[in-house]
């Protein structure tokens, strides 16, 4: 188990105040839990940017499976990146509407670009790239 290490923190009243409103609304039991996300999620985005490791991410997609040959054009590009889709996840929301969950690993780069690809393809509605890392140090 990793060394806790204790630390003071110096804030203006009015930023804690409302820093105690966000934790609280979020269930966080206490500062300390808080702040290791933030400083986790901060890690994450560093490494994304510097593509210092390896990206793991989610590619969530709601799209129309009647549009524009979509499903067929949506394929395509997955079959082009079989090296970085570990798995997917397909959902009939209801008679036209699909999510889809694909779950990527690889260059961030290489994961940021084929996420713009597919959220930007006609008929998909709406798109995200959620990103995290492998990185050791997020204990």
């Amino acid at each position: 188990m990793a060394q806790i290490v204790r630390f003071g923190v110096s804030m203006d009243a009015e930023l804690l105040a409302a820093f105690d409103a966000l934790i609280a609304a979020k269930g966080y039991p206490n500062r300390s839990e808080a702040v290791r996300d933030m400083v986790r999620e901060a890690i994450v985005s560093r490494d994304w940017e510097q593509e210092s490791s390896p990206g793991v991410a989610a590619l969530c997609i709601v799209y129309d499976h009647d549009k524009a040959d979509l499903p067929r054009r949506l394929a395509r590009l997955q079959h082009h990146h079989t090296r970085e889709i570990t798995a997917t996840l397909h959902v009939h929301l209801d008679e036209h509407n699909c999510l889809e969950v694909i779950i990527l690993k690889g260059s961030p780069g290489k994961l940021r670009r084929f996420a713009d690809q597919v959220i930007s393809a006609r008929g998909v509605k709406h798109g995200k790239l959620v990103m995290t890392t492998t990185g050791k140090h997020l204990h």
